[in-house]
Protein backbone atom coordinates (compact mmCIF):
# COMPACT_ATOMS: atom_id res chain seq x y z
CA UNK A 1 0.00 0.00 0.00
CA UNK A 2 2.85 2.40 0.80
CA UNK A 3 4.39 1.70 -2.61
CA UNK A 4 1.04 2.30 -4.31
CA UNK A 5 0.59 5.60 -2.46
CA UNK A 6 4.09 6.68 -3.46
CA UNK A 7 3.46 5.79 -7.11
CA UNK A 8 0.16 7.69 -7.11
CA UNK A 9 1.84 10.75 -5.57
CA UNK A 10 4.68 10.58 -8.10
CA UNK A 11 2.20 10.29 -10.99
CA UNK A 12 0.26 13.25 -9.64
CA UNK A 13 3.40 15.38 -9.61
CA UNK A 14 4.47 14.42 -13.12
CA UNK A 15 0.95 15.01 -14.47
CA UNK A 16 0.82 18.56 -13.15
CA UNK A 17 1.29 21.53 -15.46
CA UNK A 18 4.34 23.40 -14.20
CA UNK A 19 4.93 27.13 -14.53
CA UNK A 20 6.93 29.82 -12.80
CA UNK A 21 3.82 31.92 -12.22
CA UNK A 22 0.16 30.87 -12.12
CA UNK A 23 -2.45 33.59 -12.46
CA UNK A 24 -6.06 32.69 -11.73
CA UNK A 25 -8.41 35.26 -13.22
CA UNK A 26 -7.86 36.90 -16.63
CA UNK A 27 -9.32 40.24 -15.59
CA UNK A 28 -7.31 43.30 -16.69
CA UNK A 29 -5.45 43.06 -13.36
CA UNK A 30 -4.72 39.37 -13.86
CA UNK A 31 -3.69 39.95 -17.47
CA UNK A 32 -1.27 42.67 -16.40
CA UNK A 33 0.31 40.36 -13.84
CA UNK A 34 0.75 37.64 -16.46
CA UNK A 35 2.20 40.04 -19.02
CA UNK A 36 4.61 41.61 -16.55
CA UNK A 37 5.94 38.24 -15.38
CA UNK A 38 6.22 36.81 -18.90
CA UNK A 39 8.08 39.85 -20.21
CA UNK A 40 10.65 39.31 -17.47
CA UNK A 41 11.31 35.79 -18.71
CA UNK A 42 8.90 33.59 -16.75
CA UNK A 43 6.52 30.89 -17.89
CA UNK A 44 2.96 31.83 -16.96
CA UNK A 45 -0.33 29.97 -16.79
CA UNK A 46 -3.31 32.32 -17.14
CA UNK A 47 -6.40 30.47 -15.95
CA UNK A 48 -9.90 31.90 -16.38
CA UNK A 49 -13.46 30.87 -15.46
CA UNK A 50 -15.06 32.65 -18.42
CA UNK A 51 -14.74 31.85 -22.10
CA UNK A 52 -13.13 35.26 -22.61
CA UNK A 53 -10.28 37.31 -21.20
CA UNK A 54 -10.36 40.97 -20.26
CA UNK A 55 -12.96 41.05 -17.50
CA UNK A 56 -15.18 44.11 -17.43
CA UNK A 57 -13.10 46.03 -19.97
CA UNK A 58 -14.01 43.42 -22.57
CA UNK A 59 -17.55 42.96 -21.27
CA UNK A 60 -19.25 46.33 -21.53
CA UNK A 61 -17.23 48.79 -19.49
CA UNK A 62 -16.31 50.77 -22.57
CA UNK A 63 -14.94 53.89 -20.92
CA UNK A 64 -11.95 53.92 -18.64
CA UNK A 65 -12.67 54.96 -15.08
CA UNK A 66 -9.87 57.45 -14.67
CA UNK A 67 -9.92 61.05 -13.51
CA UNK A 68 -6.23 61.95 -13.75
CA UNK A 69 -4.57 60.30 -16.72
CA UNK A 70 -1.03 61.18 -15.68
CA UNK A 71 -1.50 59.23 -12.44
CA UNK A 72 -1.69 55.85 -14.21
CA UNK A 73 0.96 54.53 -16.59
CA UNK A 74 2.57 51.21 -17.35
CA UNK A 75 0.54 48.47 -19.01
CA UNK A 76 -2.71 50.40 -18.78
CA UNK A 77 -1.17 53.24 -20.75
CA UNK A 78 0.18 50.70 -23.25
CA UNK A 79 -3.33 49.22 -23.57
CA UNK A 80 -4.99 52.56 -24.29
CA UNK A 81 -2.23 53.41 -26.75
CA UNK A 82 -2.86 50.16 -28.60
CA UNK A 83 -6.60 50.86 -28.63
CA UNK A 84 -6.01 54.32 -30.08
CA UNK A 85 -3.66 53.02 -32.77
CA UNK A 86 -6.19 50.32 -33.66
CA UNK A 87 -8.87 52.93 -34.38
CA UNK A 88 -6.43 55.14 -36.29
CA UNK A 89 -5.21 52.24 -38.44
CA UNK A 90 -8.75 51.11 -39.26
CA UNK A 91 -10.39 54.49 -39.84
CA UNK A 92 -7.63 57.03 -40.35
CA UNK A 93 -6.71 60.01 -38.13
CA UNK A 94 -9.47 62.53 -37.68
CA UNK A 95 -12.26 60.00 -38.18
CA UNK A 96 -15.27 60.26 -35.86
CA UNK A 97 -14.48 56.84 -34.36
CA UNK A 98 -10.95 57.96 -33.51
CA UNK A 99 -12.29 61.08 -31.81
CA UNK A 100 -14.90 59.01 -29.97
CA UNK A 101 -12.12 56.80 -28.61
CA UNK A 102 -10.74 59.77 -26.66
CA UNK A 103 -7.10 58.77 -27.16
CA UNK A 104 -7.95 55.11 -26.62
CA UNK A 105 -9.62 55.56 -23.24
CA UNK A 106 -13.08 54.82 -24.71
CA UNK A 107 -13.57 51.64 -26.75
CA UNK A 108 -15.91 48.94 -27.89
CA UNK A 109 -15.79 45.76 -25.76
CA UNK A 110 -14.80 43.66 -28.78
CA UNK A 111 -11.88 45.99 -29.45
CA UNK A 112 -10.68 45.76 -25.85
CA UNK A 113 -10.83 41.96 -25.97
CA UNK A 114 -8.97 41.84 -29.27
CA UNK A 115 -6.21 44.12 -27.94
CA UNK A 116 -5.85 42.02 -24.80
CA UNK A 117 -5.69 38.85 -26.90
CA UNK A 118 -2.99 40.40 -29.07
CA UNK A 119 -0.93 41.45 -26.04
CA UNK A 120 -1.12 37.95 -24.58
CA UNK A 121 -0.46 36.21 -27.90
CA UNK A 122 2.73 38.25 -28.32
CA UNK A 123 4.17 36.59 -25.20
CA UNK A 124 5.09 32.98 -26.02
CA UNK A 125 5.66 32.23 -22.34
CA UNK A 126 1.95 32.69 -21.50
CA UNK A 127 -0.48 29.79 -21.88
CA UNK A 128 -4.16 30.62 -21.51
CA UNK A 129 -6.72 28.19 -20.07
CA UNK A 130 -10.32 29.34 -20.40
CA UNK A 131 -13.54 27.99 -18.87
CA UNK A 132 -11.75 26.57 -15.85
CA UNK A 133 -13.33 26.44 -12.39
CA UNK A 134 -11.10 26.43 -9.31
CA UNK A 135 -11.70 23.42 -7.04
CA UNK A 136 -8.68 23.25 -4.74
CA UNK A 137 -5.53 25.05 -3.67
CA UNK A 138 -2.58 23.06 -2.33
CA UNK A 139 -0.24 24.40 0.31
CA UNK A 140 3.01 23.23 1.82
CA UNK A 141 2.87 24.74 5.28
CA UNK A 142 1.93 28.36 4.74
CA UNK A 143 3.02 28.42 1.10
CA UNK A 144 0.76 27.92 -1.92
CA UNK A 145 2.34 25.33 -4.22
CA UNK A 146 -0.45 24.33 -6.57
CA UNK A 147 -4.07 24.53 -7.57
CA UNK A 148 -6.59 22.31 -9.30
CA UNK A 149 -9.26 23.37 -11.73
CA UNK A 150 -12.05 21.55 -13.50
CA UNK A 151 -12.98 22.27 -17.08
CA UNK A 152 -16.50 23.61 -17.44
CA UNK A 153 -16.64 21.61 -20.69
CA UNK A 154 -16.50 18.01 -19.54
CA UNK A 155 -15.17 18.17 -15.98
CA UNK A 156 -11.60 17.20 -16.89
CA UNK A 157 -9.25 18.15 -14.03
CA UNK A 158 -5.97 20.01 -14.43
CA UNK A 159 -3.36 20.65 -11.76
CA UNK A 160 -1.02 23.62 -11.91
CA UNK A 161 2.20 23.87 -9.95
CA UNK A 162 4.06 27.13 -9.66
CA UNK A 163 6.55 29.22 -7.74
CA UNK A 164 4.27 32.23 -7.29
CA UNK A 165 0.47 32.40 -7.56
CA UNK A 166 -1.52 35.54 -8.31
CA UNK A 167 -5.22 36.10 -7.64
CA UNK A 168 -6.63 38.11 -10.52
CA UNK A 169 -10.28 37.39 -9.73
CA UNK A 170 -12.89 39.94 -8.77
CA UNK A 171 -14.13 37.50 -6.13
CA UNK A 172 -10.84 36.66 -4.38
CA UNK A 173 -11.40 32.94 -4.99
CA UNK A 174 -7.78 31.86 -5.15
CA UNK A 175 -6.93 33.65 -1.92
CA UNK A 176 -9.98 32.23 -0.15
CA UNK A 177 -9.25 28.68 -1.30
CA UNK A 178 -5.68 29.16 -0.07
CA UNK A 179 -6.94 30.03 3.41
CA UNK A 180 -6.10 33.74 3.33
CA UNK A 181 -8.00 35.96 5.73
CA UNK A 182 -10.53 38.21 4.01
CA UNK A 183 -13.46 40.51 4.66
CA UNK A 184 -16.86 40.92 3.05
CA UNK A 185 -19.02 43.97 3.71
CA UNK A 186 -18.35 47.24 5.48
CA UNK A 187 -16.25 48.18 8.46
CA UNK A 188 -17.62 50.53 11.11
CA UNK A 189 -16.42 54.04 11.83
CA UNK A 190 -15.44 52.89 15.31
CA UNK A 191 -13.15 50.22 13.84
CA UNK A 192 -11.38 52.20 11.13
CA UNK A 193 -11.90 55.86 12.06
CA UNK A 194 -13.14 56.52 8.52
CA UNK A 195 -15.64 59.30 8.01
CA UNK A 196 -17.59 57.40 5.34
CA UNK A 197 -17.46 53.94 6.88
CA UNK A 198 -20.48 51.81 7.66
CA UNK A 199 -24.13 52.72 7.24
CA UNK A 200 -24.31 56.04 5.42
CA UNK A 201 -26.96 58.17 3.73
CA UNK A 202 -25.44 61.03 1.77
CA UNK A 203 -27.02 63.83 -0.22
CA UNK A 204 -25.92 63.44 -3.83
CA UNK A 205 -25.50 67.16 -4.42
CA UNK A 206 -24.10 68.52 -1.17
CA UNK A 207 -22.37 65.30 0.03
CA UNK A 208 -23.69 66.01 3.52
CA UNK A 209 -24.75 63.13 5.73
CA UNK A 210 -28.47 62.53 6.11
CA UNK A 211 -30.52 61.20 9.05
CA UNK A 212 -30.05 57.46 9.45
CA UNK A 213 -26.28 57.60 9.05
CA UNK A 214 -24.83 55.55 11.92
CA UNK A 215 -21.42 54.41 10.69
CA UNK A 216 -22.20 50.88 11.84
CA UNK A 217 -20.47 48.04 10.03
CA UNK A 218 -22.32 45.16 8.37
CA UNK A 219 -22.01 42.42 5.74
CA UNK A 220 -23.82 44.33 3.01
CA UNK A 221 -22.16 44.57 -0.42
CA UNK A 222 -22.56 47.37 -2.94
CA UNK A 223 -24.85 46.60 -5.88
CA UNK A 224 -23.73 44.63 -8.91
CA UNK A 225 -25.03 45.43 -12.39
CA UNK A 226 -24.10 44.79 -15.99
CA UNK A 227 -22.51 47.34 -18.31
CA UNK A 228 -24.41 47.17 -21.57
CA UNK A 229 -23.07 47.97 -25.02
CA UNK A 230 -26.01 49.42 -26.95
CA UNK A 231 -26.02 50.79 -30.49
CA UNK A 232 -27.98 53.47 -32.31
CA UNK A 233 -27.23 51.87 -35.69
CA UNK A 234 -30.41 50.17 -37.00
CA UNK A 235 -28.30 47.86 -39.17
CA UNK A 236 -26.42 46.60 -36.12
CA UNK A 237 -29.34 46.43 -33.70
CA UNK A 238 -30.83 43.44 -31.93
CA UNK A 239 -34.22 44.67 -30.76
CA UNK A 240 -35.55 43.32 -27.47
CA UNK A 241 -38.93 42.02 -28.67
CA UNK A 242 -40.00 40.16 -25.53
CA UNK A 243 -39.71 40.70 -21.82
CA UNK A 244 -37.07 38.54 -20.09
CA UNK A 245 -37.98 35.65 -17.75
CA UNK A 246 -39.48 36.83 -14.45
CA UNK A 247 -40.33 40.27 -15.79
CA UNK A 248 -42.48 42.34 -13.42
CA UNK A 249 -43.13 45.96 -14.35
CA UNK A 250 -43.77 46.81 -10.69
CA UNK A 251 -40.05 46.39 -10.10
CA UNK A 252 -39.41 49.52 -12.21
CA UNK A 253 -42.30 51.80 -11.29
CA UNK A 254 -40.08 53.60 -8.79
CA UNK A 255 -38.31 55.21 -11.74
CA UNK A 256 -41.55 56.88 -12.77
CA UNK A 257 -41.95 58.16 -9.20
CA UNK A 258 -38.39 59.54 -9.45
CA UNK A 259 -39.20 61.31 -12.70
CA UNK A 260 -42.44 62.83 -11.42
CA UNK A 261 -40.67 63.99 -8.24
CA UNK A 262 -37.96 65.75 -10.27
CA UNK A 263 -35.18 63.38 -9.29
CA UNK A 264 -34.25 62.77 -12.95
CA UNK A 265 -33.19 66.40 -13.36
CA UNK A 266 -29.69 67.38 -14.53
CA UNK A 267 -26.92 67.43 -11.91
CA UNK A 268 -26.19 70.72 -10.21
CA UNK A 269 -22.59 70.49 -11.41
CA UNK A 270 -21.86 69.00 -14.83
CA UNK A 271 -18.77 66.85 -15.23
CA UNK A 272 -17.61 65.21 -18.43
CA UNK A 273 -17.16 61.45 -18.38
CA UNK A 274 -19.52 60.73 -15.47
CA UNK A 275 -22.38 59.45 -17.61
CA UNK A 276 -24.23 62.77 -17.81
CA UNK A 277 -26.09 62.58 -21.10
CA UNK A 278 -28.18 65.62 -21.97
CA UNK A 279 -30.96 63.94 -24.01
CA UNK A 280 -32.02 61.87 -21.00
CA UNK A 281 -32.28 64.74 -18.51
CA UNK A 282 -35.75 65.08 -16.98
CA UNK A 283 -36.85 61.75 -18.47
CA UNK A 284 -37.36 58.26 -17.07
CA UNK A 285 -34.58 57.17 -19.47
CA UNK A 286 -32.11 58.70 -17.06
CA UNK A 287 -32.34 55.34 -15.33
CA UNK A 288 -29.44 54.63 -17.70
CA UNK A 289 -26.07 56.37 -17.60
CA UNK A 290 -25.10 56.74 -21.25
CA UNK A 291 -21.64 57.47 -22.61
CA UNK A 292 -20.88 57.47 -26.33
CA UNK A 293 -18.10 55.22 -27.61
CA UNK A 294 -16.95 54.51 -31.20
CA UNK A 295 -19.06 53.07 -34.02
CA UNK A 296 -22.40 54.51 -32.89
CA UNK A 297 -22.26 52.50 -29.69
CA UNK A 298 -22.72 53.45 -26.08
CA UNK A 299 -21.40 52.33 -22.72
CA UNK A 300 -24.50 51.91 -20.57
CA UNK A 301 -24.20 51.90 -16.80
CA UNK A 302 -27.17 51.58 -14.48
CA UNK A 303 -27.65 55.01 -12.88
CA UNK A 304 -27.60 54.50 -9.08
CA UNK A 305 -29.02 57.94 -8.24
CA UNK A 306 -32.76 57.23 -8.64
CA UNK A 307 -34.51 55.82 -5.61
CA UNK A 308 -36.13 53.25 -7.92
CA UNK A 309 -32.73 51.64 -8.59
CA UNK A 310 -33.62 47.91 -8.28
CA UNK A 311 -30.19 46.25 -8.13
CA UNK A 312 -29.10 46.48 -4.45
CA UNK A 313 -29.53 43.44 -2.19
CA UNK A 314 -29.66 41.02 -5.14
CA UNK A 315 -25.99 40.14 -4.69
CA UNK A 316 -25.51 39.71 -0.94
CA UNK A 317 -24.79 35.98 -1.20
CA UNK A 318 -22.54 36.23 -4.25
CA UNK A 319 -19.04 36.83 -2.78
CA UNK A 320 -18.87 33.56 -0.84
CA UNK A 321 -21.28 31.49 -2.95
CA UNK A 322 -20.37 28.50 -5.08
CA UNK A 323 -20.42 28.95 -8.82
CA UNK A 324 -23.86 27.40 -9.34
CA UNK A 325 -25.40 29.94 -6.99
CA UNK A 326 -23.32 32.71 -8.50
CA UNK A 327 -24.64 31.81 -11.94
CA UNK A 328 -28.20 31.98 -10.61
CA UNK A 329 -27.54 35.41 -9.10
CA UNK A 330 -25.91 36.63 -12.32
CA UNK A 331 -28.88 35.36 -14.36
CA UNK A 332 -31.32 37.16 -12.08
CA UNK A 333 -29.39 40.44 -12.39
CA UNK A 334 -29.20 39.91 -16.16
CA UNK A 335 -32.97 39.55 -16.31
CA UNK A 336 -33.51 42.62 -14.11
CA UNK A 337 -31.22 44.54 -16.49
CA UNK A 338 -33.02 43.38 -19.63
CA UNK A 339 -36.32 43.99 -17.86
CA UNK A 340 -35.34 47.62 -17.24
CA UNK A 341 -34.47 48.09 -20.91
CA UNK A 342 -37.78 46.47 -21.93
CA UNK A 343 -39.69 48.64 -19.46
CA UNK A 344 -38.13 51.87 -20.75
CA UNK A 345 -38.84 50.96 -24.35
CA UNK A 346 -42.36 49.57 -23.98
CA UNK A 347 -44.25 50.53 -20.82
CA UNK A 348 -47.33 52.62 -21.60
CA UNK A 349 -46.94 54.71 -18.43
CA UNK A 350 -43.76 56.21 -19.86
CA UNK A 351 -44.58 59.13 -22.20
CA UNK A 352 -44.38 58.24 -25.88
CA UNK A 353 -41.55 60.68 -26.66
CA UNK A 354 -39.46 59.15 -23.89
CA UNK A 355 -40.14 55.62 -25.13
CA UNK A 356 -39.07 56.82 -28.58
CA UNK A 357 -35.78 58.00 -27.07
CA UNK A 358 -35.25 54.64 -25.34
CA UNK A 359 -35.96 52.80 -28.59
CA UNK A 360 -32.96 54.43 -30.23
CA UNK A 361 -30.73 52.11 -28.18
CA UNK A 362 -30.51 48.37 -28.75
CA UNK A 363 -28.14 45.48 -28.12
CA UNK A 364 -25.28 45.52 -30.62
CA UNK A 365 -25.30 42.59 -33.05
CA UNK A 366 -21.50 42.54 -33.35
CA UNK A 367 -20.85 42.42 -29.58
CA UNK A 368 -21.04 39.32 -27.35
CA UNK A 369 -22.21 37.21 -30.27
CA UNK A 370 -21.74 33.97 -28.31
CA UNK A 371 -23.86 35.22 -25.39
CA UNK A 372 -27.02 36.56 -26.97
CA UNK A 373 -25.36 39.96 -27.53
CA UNK A 374 -25.35 40.45 -23.77
CA UNK A 375 -22.19 40.97 -21.64
CA UNK A 376 -20.77 37.76 -20.20
CA UNK A 377 -19.16 39.33 -17.10
CA UNK A 378 -21.27 40.49 -14.16
CA UNK A 379 -19.98 43.81 -12.81
CA UNK A 380 -18.66 42.56 -9.48
CA UNK A 381 -17.64 45.87 -7.96
CA UNK A 382 -16.54 44.37 -4.66
CA UNK A 383 -16.59 40.89 -3.16
CA UNK A 384 -13.94 39.44 -0.86
CA UNK A 385 -11.19 41.82 0.19
CA UNK A 386 -8.07 40.02 1.39
CA UNK A 387 -6.51 41.19 4.66
CA UNK A 388 -2.94 42.00 3.77
CA UNK A 389 0.26 43.22 5.32
CA UNK A 390 -1.24 46.68 4.97
CA UNK A 391 -4.94 47.60 4.89
CA UNK A 392 -5.55 50.70 2.80
CA UNK A 393 -8.17 52.96 4.35
CA UNK A 394 -9.89 56.27 3.75
CA UNK A 395 -7.22 57.83 5.95
CA UNK A 396 -4.63 57.05 3.25
CA UNK A 397 -6.62 59.06 0.70
CA UNK A 398 -7.57 62.23 2.56
CA UNK A 399 -6.38 65.43 0.97
CA UNK A 400 -7.42 69.02 1.52
CA UNK A 401 -6.14 72.59 1.33
CA UNK A 402 -4.30 72.35 4.63
CA UNK A 403 -3.21 68.72 4.24
CA UNK A 404 -1.10 68.79 1.08
CA UNK A 405 -0.45 65.33 -0.27
CA UNK A 406 -2.19 62.28 1.26
CA UNK A 407 -0.22 59.84 3.40
CA UNK A 408 3.16 58.95 1.90
CA UNK A 409 4.31 55.32 1.80
CA UNK A 410 7.99 54.43 1.36
CA UNK A 411 7.05 51.09 -0.19
CA UNK A 412 4.59 52.51 -2.73
CA UNK A 413 4.08 50.45 -5.89
CA UNK A 414 1.15 52.26 -7.53
CA UNK A 415 -0.46 55.69 -7.59
CA UNK A 416 -4.21 55.58 -7.06
CA UNK A 417 -6.42 58.41 -8.26
CA UNK A 418 -10.10 57.49 -8.60
CA UNK A 419 -12.52 59.16 -6.16
CA UNK A 420 -14.24 57.27 -3.36
CA UNK A 421 -17.35 55.95 -5.10
CA UNK A 422 -19.58 53.17 -3.78
CA UNK A 423 -22.87 52.02 -5.26
CA UNK A 424 -25.90 51.66 -2.95
CA UNK A 425 -26.19 48.59 -0.75
CA UNK A 426 -29.96 48.77 -0.09
CA UNK A 427 -33.10 49.34 -2.08
CA UNK A 428 -35.36 52.28 -1.26
CA UNK A 429 -36.53 52.30 2.34
CA UNK A 430 -39.58 53.99 3.88
CA UNK A 431 -38.69 57.40 5.28
CA UNK A 432 -35.61 57.84 3.09
CA UNK A 433 -36.64 60.03 0.20
CA UNK A 434 -33.33 61.66 -0.74
CA UNK A 435 -30.71 58.93 -1.18
CA UNK A 436 -30.22 55.18 -1.16
CA UNK A 437 -28.20 53.79 1.71
CA UNK A 438 -24.54 53.13 1.03
CA UNK A 439 -24.30 55.28 -2.08
CA UNK A 440 -21.18 57.42 -1.79
CA UNK A 441 -21.10 59.46 -4.97
CA UNK A 442 -17.72 60.37 -6.49
CA UNK A 443 -15.98 62.25 -3.69
CA UNK A 444 -13.70 63.92 -6.21
CA UNK A 445 -13.12 67.01 -4.06
CA UNK A 446 -12.12 64.78 -1.17
CA UNK A 447 -9.98 62.15 -2.90
CA UNK A 448 -6.79 63.18 -4.64
CA UNK A 449 -4.06 61.05 -6.27
CA UNK A 450 -2.50 58.97 -3.53
CA UNK A 451 0.03 56.19 -2.98
CA UNK A 452 -0.70 52.47 -2.62
CA UNK A 453 1.91 50.45 -0.67
CA UNK A 454 3.13 46.96 -1.52
CA UNK A 455 1.48 45.43 1.54
CA UNK A 456 -2.01 45.71 0.03
CA UNK A 457 -1.26 42.87 -2.43
CA UNK A 458 0.55 40.64 0.09
CA UNK A 459 -1.79 38.47 2.21
CA UNK A 460 -1.07 37.97 5.86
CA UNK A 461 0.36 34.54 6.69
CA UNK A 462 -0.17 32.87 3.30
CA UNK A 463 3.05 32.80 1.26
CA UNK A 464 3.61 32.30 -2.45
CA UNK A 465 0.52 34.39 -3.20
CA UNK A 466 -0.15 37.94 -4.37
CA UNK A 467 -3.60 39.56 -4.58
CA UNK A 468 -3.65 42.62 -6.89
CA UNK A 469 -7.42 42.50 -7.57
CA UNK A 470 -9.07 41.39 -4.27
CA UNK A 471 -6.58 43.70 -2.58
CA UNK A 472 -6.31 44.64 1.07
CA UNK A 473 -8.48 47.70 1.71
CA UNK A 474 -11.47 48.76 3.73
CA UNK A 475 -14.78 49.00 1.92
CA UNK A 476 -14.36 52.77 1.56
CA UNK A 477 -10.79 52.62 0.23
CA UNK A 478 -11.59 49.66 -2.02
CA UNK A 479 -14.15 51.84 -3.77
CA UNK A 480 -11.27 53.89 -5.18
CA UNK A 481 -9.03 51.02 -6.32
CA UNK A 482 -11.82 48.85 -7.78
CA UNK A 483 -11.39 50.31 -11.27
CA UNK A 484 -9.59 48.62 -14.12
CA UNK A 485 -6.76 51.18 -14.64
CA UNK A 486 -5.71 50.88 -10.99
CA UNK A 487 -6.18 47.11 -11.00
CA UNK A 488 -3.94 46.90 -14.07
CA UNK A 489 -1.26 48.90 -12.27
CA UNK A 490 -1.52 46.63 -9.22
CA UNK A 491 -1.41 43.58 -11.47
CA UNK A 492 1.73 44.82 -13.17
CA UNK A 493 3.35 45.33 -9.77
CA UNK A 494 2.36 41.79 -8.76
CA UNK A 495 3.93 40.34 -11.91
CA UNK A 496 7.19 42.20 -11.31
CA UNK A 497 7.18 41.23 -7.62
CA UNK A 498 6.72 37.58 -8.64
CA UNK A 499 9.78 37.89 -10.86
CA UNK A 500 11.89 39.35 -8.05
CA UNK A 501 10.72 36.68 -5.61
CA UNK A 502 11.60 33.87 -8.02
CA UNK A 503 14.96 35.41 -8.95
CA UNK A 504 15.97 35.80 -5.30
CA UNK A 505 14.41 32.54 -4.09
CA UNK A 506 12.27 34.45 -1.60
CA UNK A 507 8.64 34.54 -0.57
CA UNK A 508 6.92 37.50 -2.29
CA UNK A 509 6.52 39.32 1.02
CA UNK A 510 10.34 39.37 1.33
CA UNK A 511 11.17 41.00 -1.99
CA UNK A 512 13.28 44.14 -2.07
CA UNK A 513 10.62 46.82 -2.56
CA UNK A 514 13.24 49.38 -3.54
CA UNK A 515 14.24 47.12 -6.43
CA UNK A 516 10.57 46.57 -7.24
CA UNK A 517 9.97 50.31 -7.42
CA UNK A 518 12.89 50.84 -9.77
CA UNK A 519 11.73 48.02 -12.05
CA UNK A 520 8.25 49.48 -12.19
CA UNK A 521 9.55 52.97 -12.92
CA UNK A 522 11.56 51.52 -15.79
CA UNK A 523 8.28 50.13 -17.16
CA UNK A 524 6.49 53.47 -17.01
CA UNK A 525 4.56 52.83 -13.80
CA UNK A 526 3.52 55.90 -11.80
CA UNK A 527 4.34 55.87 -8.09
CA UNK A 528 3.88 59.56 -7.25
CA UNK A 529 1.61 61.97 -9.06
CA UNK A 530 2.80 65.55 -9.69
CA UNK A 531 0.83 68.37 -11.26
CA UNK A 532 3.82 70.16 -12.75
CA UNK A 533 5.87 67.50 -14.55
CA UNK A 534 5.33 65.05 -17.36
CA UNK A 535 7.09 61.98 -18.67
CA UNK A 536 9.48 64.07 -20.78
CA UNK A 537 11.21 65.45 -17.70
CA UNK A 538 14.70 63.84 -17.49
CA UNK A 539 14.22 63.51 -13.74
CA UNK A 540 10.77 61.89 -14.03
CA UNK A 541 11.72 58.49 -12.56
CA UNK A 542 13.84 60.03 -9.81
CA UNK A 543 11.07 62.41 -8.80
CA UNK A 544 8.60 59.52 -8.75
CA UNK A 545 10.92 57.46 -6.59
CA UNK A 546 11.73 60.15 -4.06
CA UNK A 547 8.09 61.11 -3.92
CA UNK A 548 7.73 57.88 -1.92
CA UNK A 549 10.49 58.91 0.48
CA UNK A 550 8.95 62.15 1.72
CA UNK A 551 10.72 64.68 -0.52
CA UNK A 552 7.50 66.40 -1.63
CA UNK A 553 4.76 67.41 0.81
CA UNK A 554 2.47 68.57 -2.01
CA UNK A 555 1.82 67.84 -5.71
CA UNK A 556 4.54 70.13 -7.07
CA UNK A 557 8.04 68.86 -7.86
CA UNK A 558 9.38 72.24 -9.06
CA UNK A 559 11.91 70.23 -11.02
CA UNK A 560 13.46 73.18 -12.85
CA UNK A 561 13.82 75.41 -9.78
CA UNK A 562 17.23 75.96 -8.27
CA UNK A 563 17.94 73.76 -5.26
CA UNK A 564 18.22 75.68 -2.00
CA UNK A 565 20.56 74.65 0.80
CA UNK A 566 17.90 73.68 3.32
CA UNK A 567 16.12 71.41 0.82
CA UNK A 568 19.42 69.82 -0.25
CA UNK A 569 20.26 69.00 3.35
CA UNK A 570 16.83 67.52 4.05
CA UNK A 571 16.79 65.46 0.86
CA UNK A 572 20.26 64.09 1.54
CA UNK A 573 19.09 63.02 5.00
CA UNK A 574 15.96 61.34 3.63
CA UNK A 575 18.04 59.60 0.96
CA UNK A 576 20.35 58.17 3.61
CA UNK A 577 23.43 60.20 2.57
CA UNK A 578 23.38 63.09 5.10
CA UNK A 579 26.93 64.22 4.31
CA UNK A 580 26.32 64.51 0.58
CA UNK A 581 26.80 68.00 -0.88
CA UNK A 582 25.35 68.85 -4.31
CA UNK A 583 27.21 70.99 -6.88
CA UNK A 584 26.40 74.69 -6.78
CA UNK A 585 23.59 75.92 -9.02
CA UNK A 586 21.98 72.51 -9.50
CA UNK A 587 18.21 72.24 -10.00
CA UNK A 588 15.88 70.23 -7.82
CA UNK A 589 15.30 67.72 -10.61
CA UNK A 590 19.01 67.33 -11.32
CA UNK A 591 19.73 66.67 -7.66
CA UNK A 592 16.99 64.04 -7.51
CA UNK A 593 18.56 62.33 -10.50
CA UNK A 594 21.97 62.44 -8.83
CA UNK A 595 20.62 60.90 -5.63
CA UNK A 596 18.64 58.30 -7.59
CA UNK A 597 21.76 57.09 -9.38
CA UNK A 598 23.86 57.21 -6.22
CA UNK A 599 21.37 55.13 -4.21
CA UNK A 600 21.19 52.24 -6.69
Amino acid sequence: MKLLAWLLAAWSCTAAERFDVVVYGATPGGLSAALAAARLGHSVALVEYQNHIGGMSASGLGKSDIETREAIGGLFREFTGRVYRDYVERYGPGHANVKASRDGYYYEPSVAERIFEQMVAAESRIRVYKRMRLTEVMRSGDTVVGLRVVSRDGNAETEFRGKVFIDGTYEGDLAAFAGAEYRVGRESRAETNELHAGVVYQDYDTRTFLPGTTGEGDKRVQAYTYRLCLTTDPNNSVVLRDAPPGYDRKRYLGYIDDWKAGRMRPPTVMKDGVGYFGPTFNTVIRALSIAEIPNRKTDINMNPRPLGFPFPEENYAYPEAGWEERERIATRIRNITLGLLYFLQNDSEIPAEQRKLANQYHLARDEFSDNGNFPWQLYVREARRVVGEYVLSENDLISGPALGRPRIHKNTIVAGEFPIDSFPVRKREPGHDVALEGYILMLDKFTRPYQIPYGVIVPKKVDGLLVPVPASATHVAFSTIRVEPTWMALGQAAGVAAHLAIAAGLAPRRVDVDQLQRKLLGQGQVLTYFRDIDRSDPAYAALQYFGTKGFFPDYYARSKDKLDEATAKEWARLAGVPDHRPPAGITRGEYCRMLYERSK
